[in-house]
Order: C-alpha cells, then structure tokens, then sequence
C-alpha cells in the first residue's frame, strides 16, 4: 500500500479543503489522472495520481480541511491495471455548443450587476482544416469541464493528451487561447499581494467593538492573508519610495498603429503593461540587487526573473500570478501571458505553482488613473513597481538643434517601494533611470 498525501499548495499555503473526490474506494487509477480537487484561500486545483493502482482507503472525506502532508488516501499498486476508460460521470456530454462569454475590453472591475438571462452568443466557427471530435466522447473532470465552458473551449475541437485520451487543463486552456480560437480574456487590473509570512507580525492593537447599528462586513480568507502579510512586510522591510515620470509618447504611437488589429486577432487590448514588464527585463539586467531576496548577512542574487503580476478579483481581494523567466520572451508573449493569468486569477483557474517563486512584483493601478502609489513589498522580494495611470499633458520637447517647444504626450509615473537593508537611494534612482530610458527609446515596434 502506498499513503496518497496532500501536495504542497504553494509557499505560504499550509492548509487546503478537499472539495470532491474523482474516485471511489475499489477504483481504478492511473498515474497522472485526477483523484482529488483542492481548494484553498488562492486555488483551486485538481490533484493527480502520483501512480498506477488502485484505491483502497480514502480518509479525508470531502469538505474536510487537512494540513499539507497530511495523508488523504492509500492506493495498492500491486492490483489489476486500472481501466482505459474514465467513469460516466467524467465524461462531458455537450449535445449544443459551448456559449461564449462577452469580450471585457475594460481593464477596470465593476460592480456585479442584478443576474440576467445571458443573450446566447454564437460559437467560434473552427477553420475548415480543423477536424471535429464527438463532444460526447470526451473524457475529462468536472473542474476541466467547468474550465472549458468558462474559456469558451469548443469542446468539438479539443484533443486529450493524458491518459487514456483524458482532457486535461492544458488541452483546454490550448484550445482556448489559440490564435482562430481565443474567448474572453481581462487586461490586468492590479495592486500587490504578498506570498510569503518570514517573520510573525508586530504585536496590534486589539480591534474596535463594531458600533451599535454598524453594518459589518466580515474579511474573506483572502482578505485577512494579504493583510497579515502587509502587516508583516511593513515590519519586516525598511520601506522607501522613490519614483520618476515617464513619457509614454513612443509607446502610444506603437500601441495606436497596432491597436486595431491586435485586438481583433488576440481578443484583448494591447496596455501598457507589457512594455513595462518587458523594459523591466532590460533594467533589472543591469541593477540585479532589485532581482534579489534579503537572507541572512546578505543577498540572494536570483538567476531568472519570475515577475508577480498582481490581480484585482473585483474589489475581492488580489492574487499575484507569476510570469516565469520572462527574460527570455518578446513583448507579444508577455502580454498574453499577462491577460491569460489575470483571466484565470479571476475565475479561480490558476495553479498553485503560479502563485509562488516571484522575484520582483508590478503592482498596476494605472487603470484606475491613479497619479502615485507607493505598494508594500511582496516578502521576500526587496522591490515593488507600481505603474500609475497615464494621461495627456503639456511637456517640453527638444529638437535635432537644441530647440524647445510644447508638446501634447501621454505621461505618467513609475512608482519603486524598496528595501533599504539591500542597497541605497542612489542604486533605486539609477534603476528608475535606466528603466525611463527603455521605456522612451527602446525601438519598440521591432517587438511586434
């Protein structure tokens, strides 16, 4: 017999809920298929067989929450080899066509509107060279299910590439995100959100009783972890903020020649945001102190850069998915990875993985035409950018000569919140400065 035990979540989730089982006791499972989902305060995730076998005990039953390790289950490897095909329950019966979601093209949440019948929309119609599969024959889990019909997936066009032909999240989230077969994904509407807790919290005041006639509103799972964690980082880094304006002006004219097209072929729009994170590349290429962890007596110099973006869940609470070593990818790719992650940090589709390991961290609240925020750190990175909103106004340029004049360009501000235990004033300056000047000159339509 072999102990099933809960995975780890990420690096500062010690806990998850298991929401539902995809096995019974007695059956059949193959390495890599789904035998658990788990929910925690950032994820929901589904958990795969780390073997072939079968099922002997389940000990967590569903809706208990267990400590990570914890063992939830136990499977005889030395049983009869599992069935190719999944139970009638897993497969997904589509006998109409997957409705497509409305495109969000704002960047800024709104309120959630009195429910309504959805107006149906019709589905993508697939290119001629694609062939169909029979919805009804497809063999996947119901969180997989529940993926598909949120990204839109024409359930027809989905290959299975697990075991036995099973549809995994990645079959999907390819379907959903290909060029001919893109649905509905968000820019990104951000502000920051800590991961990890190095030291307790200072010692707090105790909380005010809620007055007589007080309408109180209770903090979420998600809301009480990003504010122990500010407490936290505020206690643990010496905070400075240091900040520089940028001209936007060569980037507009990029984004206003491509904008149209871009939008119609990737489905979102081009924002700021990817320029940034890919000028950040270049930046943090030559100021590695900010690419850096603060350890004991000293600094970790990072080897790639894996940048947080953080996620607004519509005034709920925020996540901050990682871009993994986006030094090694161009603007275009970026920017859909950005939408892809932020589309997924809402509908609570991320995995645990992309939620831990970031070395720096963009908090974006330039969508809310906001002029200066100054982010708390996201522990144990030493710096937080926070790209504010930007807008027209007057600037003075200068010519080939030497002469100046007024112009009309779109400016803003870049906001870096730093840890003074790991360099001073003058590095944190020179990176903004580096950073200004990609953002203004880097030749930015070879990128597209």
């Amino acid at each position: 017999m072999t102990d099933i035990r809960m995975p780890e979540l990420g690096e500062t989730i010690a806990q998850g809920t298991i929401t539902q089982w995809f096995k019974d006791v007695g059956s059949p499972v193959s390495t890599g298929e789904a035998l658990f989902e788990v929910s925690t305060e950032k994820v929901d995730a589904e958990v795969p067989s780390p073997l072939s076998g079968t099922i002997t005990k389940i000990l967590i039953s569903s809706g208990q929450t267990v400590d990570v390790g914890a063992i939830v289950a136990e499977i005889d490897e030395g049983s009869a080899a599992p069935s190719a095909s999944a139970p009638a329950a897993d497969v997904v019966a589509l006998s109409e066509p997957v409705i497509e979601p409305p495109v969000v093209e704002s960047t800024v949440p709104t309120p959630t509107p009195v429910a309504t019948a959805p107006a149906p929309v019709a589905p993508v119609v697939a290119p001629e060279s694609v062939a169909f599969n029979d919805p009804s024959k497809i063999v996947t889990s119901p969180i997989v299910r529940r993926l598909m019909n949120d990204l839109g997936a024409d359930a027809r066009l989905v290959t299975g590439t697990g075991p036995a032909g099973r549809v995994t999240r990645q079959d999907a989230e390819k379907i959903a995100f290909s060029p001919d077969h893109r649905r509905a994904v968000t820019s990104v509407s951000t502000s920051t959100s800590p991961t990890t807790t190095p030291t307790p919290p200072a010692a707090r005041l105790a909380p005010m009783p809620v007055p007589e006639g007080a309408n109180f509103v209770p903090f979420n799972k998600t809301r009480k972890i990003t504010g122990e964690r500010m407490v936290i980082s505020k206690a643990t880094s010496p905070h400075v903020m240091t900040a520089v304006e940028v001209d936007y002006e060569r980037i507009e004219a990029v984004r206003r020649s491509v904008q149209e097209k871009w939008k119609r072929t990737e489905g979102f729009t081009l924002t700021y945001l990817p320029f940034i994170a890919r000028a950040l590349v270049e930046a943090l290429g030559q100021f590695p102190y900010l690419n850096a962890s603060v350890v004991e007596g000293g600094l970790t110099l990072h080897e790639h850069i894996d940048l947080s973006i953080a996620v607004d869940l519509n005034f709920d609470g925020l996540l901050a998915p990682l871009i993994r070593q986006v030094e090694d990818k161009r603007l275009g790719a970026i920017a859909r990875e950005i939408a892809d992650l932020a589309a997924r940090a809402r509908s609570s589709k991320l995995r645990p993985d992309e939620l831990s390991g970031g070395t720096f961290t963009i908090s974006n609240s330039g969508p809310f035409g906001t002029f200066m925020v100054a982010p708390v750190i996201n522990q144990p990175q030493v710096a937080i950018l926070s790209t504010d909103g930007v807008a027209r106004k007057p600037v003075v340029v200068t010519d080939e000569f030497g002469g100046e004049s007024i112009a009309i360009h779109s400016v803003g501000m870049l906001v870096l919140s730093w840890d003074h235990r790991a360099f001073d004033g003058a590095y944190a300056a020179a990176f903004l400065r580096k950073l200004k000047e990609v953002l203004e000159n880097h030749p930015w339509e070879s990128e597209l």
